[in-house]
């Protein structure tokens, strides 16, 4: 005997049948008012989180304002309490994706932590997100389609219905006499997802009657072999984050050495899952800039541009620079009370360890042609002292130095390039961090 649609939904809910809350994402339509009828329906027999309703009004067409009142409608009728959010959809190339990114921000001021957030697409769904994602050319983690669940603000966002078909929701609605709204943009084949659904589908299960359950079971598949590259990449990702010799600055990094024992589509999979929580990846044309940075000459300093920062390589070491990294002022700053710390624009603070240097002091920057003095060296080129230490070049315009008229007293101890020329005071940096906006 088949189970039935309520037990299917709990027994995927089972592991959050303990969370605060659970969210309902009801646009209304057909899949999302079958969704909140069995959780309420349930809610009368078995003991569940708070249940709520989340509608998003787009305010892209006139049919739509009367939407809300029917949401309001119906959810009254099953005891369940409604929020409407209203968001603005950027414009832009995609409407589909603006519309979508606009309701998933709403979404994530509603999840609280620990909570949960509904949504109801099914088994058809699955399928059509694998073939448009197919034909786009994605990789195994966009073949992979949607997940049944995935983190959501403080919470995660669930889609308990993947494994239903379109035809089982609407056997449903017909029994329970239910009523939904059929969005007309939804027969629109101007959009590539109802040009899949309406014109494409239809062909392919006339020829192949089980292509949707066909597709969504490989949908299943990629995402177990995603789940193993994500295995792997944590496998690589750990043996090259080795201890940087720069532990003072507060960016991420990975050894070099360690990268390139494995081969290419390794190094790109441990990449992909380095970079995700750091920028958009880019495409495959896009990794020539990856074997351009690895394979550059020993002496050079290669970077790889990417859409929220930089990549660079300094000796046998990769860091990434998100892009507020380059966004602060190199102009000169007076230190005017150098008792208390001095926050620099953009790029950390400063601070004295032990009594003050007599003033007036100035903080500045690198120009070229610094020469400063080094305790039992006498007078050094500040190049060449860098070049001593490795210390990577794209901090090396970034590091504050302590000026008092034109001497050029000391540089921050925090790079352990040389002891300070004074047994009296230490200048101590702290680099803006990630927490300040890194990444």
């Amino acid at each position: 005997m088949k189970p039935s649609l309520a037990a299917k939904l709990l027994q995927v809910l089972a592991p959050w049948r303990s969370a605060p809350a659970w969210h309902i994402a009801f646009s209304g339509g057909l899949d999302s008012t079958v969704l909140l009828h069995l959780l309420a329906d349930m809610a009368n027999t078995e003991t569940l989180p708070p249940l709520s309703a989340v509608h998003v009004h787009h305010g892209l067409q006139a049919a739509a304002d009367a939407w809300p009142l029917h949401c309001k409608s119906l959810c009254d009728s099953l005891g369940v309490p409604l929020r409407v959010m209203h968001v603005h959809v950027q414009p832009g190339a995609s409407l589909e994706r603006a519309a979508r990114d606009a309701r998933y921000q709403a979404f994530a001021e509603v999840t609280g932590a620990g909570a949960l957030l509904l949504t109801g697409q099914h088994r058809d769904d699955q399928a059509e997100t694998l073939l448009f994602r197919l034909l786009r050319g994605a990789g195994v983690r966009g073949l992979a389609a949607m997940p049944v669940q995935r983190p959501l603000a403080g919470g995660h966002l669930v889609r308990p219905l993947l494994g239903v078909s379109r035809n089982e929701l609407q056997a449903y609605a017909r029994e329970h006499q239910l009523k939904w709204i059929e969005d007309p943009s939804n027969a629109d084949s101007r959009f590539s997802r109802n040009y899949l659904r309406h014109r494409v589908f239809p062909v392919l299960t006339e020829r192949w009657p089980q292509a949707v359950s066909s597709l969504a079971r490989t949908a299943e598949h990629l995402s177990e072999a995603q789940g193993l590259l994500d295995e792997l990449a944590q496998m690589d990702v750990l043996a090259a984050d080795l201890p940087s010799p720069f532990p003072w600055l507060p960016l991420p990094s990975l050894a070099l050495t360690s990268l390139r024992e494995l081969s290419d589509a390794r190094q790109r999979n441990a990449l992909r899952h380095w970079l995700t929580p750091l920028t958009r990846l880019p495409d495959s044309d896009h990794w020539a800039g990856w074997r351009s940075l690895r394979d550059a000459k020993g002496d050079a300093q290669p970077l790889w541009r990417l859409a929220d920062g930089e990549l660079h390589r300094c000796a046998e070491r990769i860091w990434w620079l998100p892009t507020a990294w380059s966004e602060f002022s190199d102009a000169p700053v007076s230190w005017p009370h150098p008792q208390n710390p001095l926050e620099l624009p953009g790029n950390g603070r400063l601070e004295f360890i032990g009594a003050a240097p007599e003033g007036p002091l100035v903080i500045r920057y690198r120009q070229g042609g610094e020469i400063i003095e080094v305790p039992g060296r006498g007078r050094r080129d500040l190049k060449r002292l860098f070049n001593e230490s490795a210390l990577p070049g794209f901090i090396r315009g970034r590091l504050p130095l302590l000026y008092r008229g034109e001497q050029l007293l000391a540089v921050p101890t925090l790079a352990g390039l040389w002891r300070s020329s004074s047994d009296e005071w230490q200048l101590h940096w702290m680099p803006q961090t990630c927490d300040q906006g890194l990444s």
